[in-house]
């Protein structure tokens, strides 16, 4: 097995050789054995177009002070809520010599966590907040690509451009706003490592988590977790809508999106309100937070249907929660209600992912949903 992956390896390497000579030394297209990406060639094609060479110097110089603290302010909320991510992110990664870089849109470095081998220039000199890694800057990289084709990608040794980065081997995928617009990416690199292909999953299931709690950070009253029948609800997986007290639509996820093609006007500027996108009345979506009556079938416009799981955002179950209590004459909540109180008060900062809150209580995901009287 060994002998198959060396063999495997050293294929790679001699394709992507290959590659470079015939059109980034002799100018001729790309082989058709070559087996690279196409994004590659396009990205290769551009940076050509440009005038670069490949054997061309790279300047890692940060961005002037006065331009990082504007990155930095413009991206709090991204930094805010992408930081606990990539701590865990960065724990997952800490035997596999790669470190995950984050970036704004225009691919300026921003943050970054994992095993950074800081006496190595070619980690350190990339792996510093307001290094600009953008395609004009550095040429094909997983950065670039992703924020240009706007997928996940993978890129290893000599498919960047230029010469000096062919150490490296990168994964990135784009990160997408409540809006549906472009706010970043974030990248995996390693230096002299085994390639690892498989970091694409890795790093778009991490941007996904990132992307959610963007979505959930929009000010909101009611959170619908949306997700096909027969599947659980309360997982990354969700496709997620953040709506205002009219049903209006403040954020969705990219999930959400794809579930929901009527959403992409809501990335395009377009005001949507729910009743726009869901044949259901705003109003039942709130009644079915307020009494908890679990997953909802939801149809679509299309004839398609959904199960929705209707949480109130934790400000409004905290105005939920006193109502309540002043029904009953401020009287002392049973037992029983006190736990389904602090079940669903976890599951609300958890920002509703049910795995994450029964981690929290030390409980299963199975309990917390029969506590909460939601369909698991």
């Amino acid at each position: 097995m060994l002998n198959t992956l060396i063999h495997h390896a050293e294929h790679r390497l001699l394709h992507i050789s290959a590659a470079r000579q015939a059109m980034l030394v002799e100018g001729r297209p790309m082989p058709s054995h070559a087996v690279l990406a196409p994004w590659i060639e396009r990205s290769w094609q551009r940076c050509l177009q440009s005038g670069y060479s490949p054997h061309h110097s790279v300047d890692f110089e940060p961005v002037p002070r006065q331009t990082l603290q504007r990155v930095q302010e413009a991206n709090h909320t991204l930094l805010s809520v992408a930081r606990p991510v990539l701590a865990r992110l960065g724990q997952a990664i800490a035997d596999t010599r790669y470190f995950a870089i984050l970036t704004n849109a225009q691919g300026i470095v921003v943050d970054v966590n994992g095993p950074i081998d800081r006496s190595d220039p070619r980690a350190d000199v990339i792996a510093r907040i307001g290094v600009d890694l953008s395609e004009q800057r550095v040429g094909t990289t997983a950065i670039g690509a992703a924020l240009t084709d706007l997928q996940p990608v993978w890129l290893h040794r000599g498919e960047h451009f230029f010469d000096v980065n062919t150490a490296y081997s990168c994964a990135g995928a784009p990160l997408f706003g409540p809006d549906g617009a472009c706010v970043g990416m974030l990248d995996l690199t390693g230096i002299d490592a085994v390639e690892r292909p498989e970091l694409k999953h890795l790093v778009a299931q991490t941007a996904n988590k990132i992307e959610n709690a963007l979505v959930l950070a929009k000010p909101h009253r009611l959170l619908l977790r949306l997700n096909w029948p027969g599947n659980a609800l309360g997982g990354d997986a969700d496709g997620m809508l953040c709506l205002d007290a009219d049903g209006w639509i403040t954020g969705t996820n990219a999930t959400a999106r794809t579930m929901v093609p009527l959403l992409q006007d809501q990335a395009a500027q377009q005001a949507l309100h729910v009743g726009d996108v869901l044949g259901i009345a705003y109003q039942a979506l709130f009644d079915a937070a307020n009494h908890n009556t679990g997953a909802l079938d939801v149809p679509l416009w299309s004839g398609l249907h959904l199960q929705a799981l209707a949480i109130h955002s934790v400000d409004e179950a905290m105005t939920v929660s006193s109502s309540r209590s002043s029904l009953r004459d401020a009287s002392p909540l049973p037992l029983k209600e006190m736990e389904t109180a602090l079940i669903r008060k976890t599951v609300e900062q958890a920002r509703g992912n049910v795995a994450e809150a029964a981690r929290t209580l030390g409980i299963s995901r199975a309990t917390v949903y029969r506590k909460l009287g939601r369909p698991g």
